[in-house]
């Protein structure tokens, strides 16, 4: 993800923040608004900041052993 994407995003979800703001009726509600975007918000900078996710579960991404094995 690119600073220009993250900050798309994060004007995105500023409007949304905004619009939940004006139609809340009470504090809870905004709350409650508030805390579903940011959790999304948080979801989606996550993901995109690691890049594509793979369609195989069990593919490992790195190709080097975790451990080395000491008796070779």
């Amino acid at each position: 993800m690119t600073k220009a994407e993250f900050l798309a995003l994060a004007t995105e979800k500023w409007e949304e923040i905004e619009k939940k703001k004006e139609s809340s009726t009470s504090f809870y509600d905004y709350e409650k608004g508030f805390d579903e975007i940011w959790v999304e918000f948080g979801r989606r900078s996550l993901e995109g900041s690691l890049g594509k996710i793979s369609l195989d579960r069990r593919k490992k991404n790195k190709s080097e052993p975790l451990r080395r094995d000491k008796n070779k």
